[in-house]
């Protein structure tokens, strides 16, 4: 008698109703964060759609509306050279969350599969890892300015390294040691999946950190140049808008980036409440 498998195609249905069970119960056990996590959503969708949304080219001038309050033609004022507010609040969301997301995805990436190798292995090859961690983390984040990524990488690989030195010794992975598994096997297969969890929360949370430090590399003036609107230099720009900085300059990008920030902490803590089972029947 033949044994049969289900296929790709009807595996595909039940994992999207994984999905939709793993959204509904975070709605359920952590609506504020579900609420955060829409806000999210939202901001990332406005930055994709930025050239079909936007009322205005965000680096064209209008010279006779220089430095205007908000009014229904232009909702968030125009800046010292008559540009849109509006338009440059949301293509300058492209680009602060496009290097604040590749930062997170590559350092915690990074750091993760470090710490599985460090927790894994351990001996001299740990030691040695854990004291090049510690050389990272001594520097601030904005000393290693153009290099965001690599700030990120301690983070990832302490906390994934704990989980992994803890996953280790459970009795499925000494079975499956005992039964000739590959060093390459016992990782890939049967620890690395089990940090799924605390790499989604640290991406998520770290997204906040990383926006706050390119944003304060764009004020500064050692991120991306201008013309190009970024959250950061356009706060920078309203310095430059006269002795008194016009409020709608300052308001409106620094509204963005707080409401971004909290955003994607408050859906990291949900998640992170969500995928832990000591917190489940708190939540």
């Amino acid at each position: 008698m033949t044994a049969t498998y289900p296929s790709q195609a009807s595996l595909a249905p039940s994992r999207s109703r994984v999905i939709l069970r793993g959204f509904r119960s975070l709605f359920r056990r952590a609506p504020l964060s579900a609420f955060w996590g829409c806000i999210a959503a939202a901001i990332v969708a406005m930055a994709v759609a930025a050239p079909v949304i936007v009322p205005y080219e965000p680096l064209k001038s209008d010279f006779r509306s220089m430095q205007k309050p908000p009014d229904e033609k232009h909702w968030f004022g125009t800046d010292q050279i008559g540009r849109d507010t509006l338009s440059r609040v949301i293509y300058g969301s492209r680009a602060s969350l496009t290097v604040a997301a590749g930062a997170v995805l590559f350092g915690t990436t990074v750091g993760a599969l470090w710490g599985l190798a460090c927790g894994y292995f351990g001996g001299r090859f740990d030691m040695a890892s854990q004291r090049l961690i510690e050389f990272l983390q001594s520097f601030p984040d904005l000393i290693l300015a153009m290099a965001i990524a690599i700030t990120r990488i301690p983070f990832g690989g302490r906390v994934i390294r704990s989980v992994v030195l803890s996953l280790k010794e459970i009795q499925y992975v000494e079975a499956a040691r005992g039964l000739g598994a590959s060093h390459k096997r016992l990782m890939f297969r049967h620890i690395l999946p089990q940090c799924v969890a605390p790499y989604l929360i640290l991406a998520t949370t770290h997204l906040g950190v990383a926006i706050v430090i390119e944003a304060s590399l764009g004020f500064l003036g050692v991120g991306i140049p201008p013309p190009s609107p970024t959250w950061g230099n356009m706060l920078s720009d309203a310095l430059n808008a006269g002795l008194v900085p016009p409020w709608w300059l300052v308001l409106f990008p620094g509204v963005a980036i707080t409401l971004t920030v909290l955003a994607f902490n408050l859906l990291g803590d949900g998640i992170r409440d969500l995928l832990d089972p000591r917190l489940r029947g708190s939540v």
